[in-house]
């Protein structure tokens, strides 16, 4: 069975009988993407599993309130909530006036291969270039290249048409090879 197929058939369970079990399928599906998520705009790993237990509290919650509303798309929900979650986050965070430093991008912890070193170099170089773009910009880029969803989750996501999306996935690529070609 497809995953899209389980995805649904989850659903289904969830919204009419109200299956725990169902949910939990769907959290096995989507935790691991969620967090990524979260923590590359958080940077903050404790933060981060807070956030994305919270994005599936809400989301639960949400579906047990709604459940005769439609809903398109369980992805298009999740990281919905997720990147409202986020910007709760730093929304409190504004007001307590707390500064944090960042984490970084964790390196790799067998740094006797020298290719995996390599590539983490290249991939932190990248987090750091990517980390210089306007928020719209890093947002769309995570969506499409590192949770690999389709235009159109990503519009449903953001709540902009697709057409939108192509047109900033489209600058913000040239704004990254800009960037990467001044280094």
């Amino acid at each position: 069975m497809t995953t899209n197929i389980k995805e649904r058939k989850f659903l289904y369970l969830v919204r009419t009988k109200k299956d725990k079990q169902a949910f939990g399928n769907l959290y096995d599906l989507y935790v691991e993407k969620i967090y990524r998520f979260v923590y590359f705009k958080i940077n903050n790993k404790e933060e981060a599993e807070d956030i994305t237990s919270e994005v599936f509290l809400k989301t639960w919650n949400y579906l047990m309130e709604n459940d005769k509303k439609e809903l398109s798309s369980f992805s298009g929900l999740i990281y919905r909530i997720a990147r409202n979650s986020i910007v709760d986050h730093y929304r409190k965070k504004a007001k307590k006036q707390e500064v944090f430093l960042e984490e970084g991008v964790e390196r790799l912890s067998s740094s006797s291969d020298k290719e995996a070193v390599e590539d983490s170099y290249d991939m932190e170089n990248l987090m750091v270039l990517i980390k210089k773009l306007k928020q719209d910009y890093q947002e769309v880029l995570i969506l499409k290249y590192v949770e690999e969803l389709s235009t159109a989750e990503i519009s449903e996501i953001v709540g902009k048409s697709n057409v939108s999306i192509r047109v900033i996935l489209h600058r913000a690529m040239n704004k990254l090879k800009e960037l990467s070609d001044q280094q």
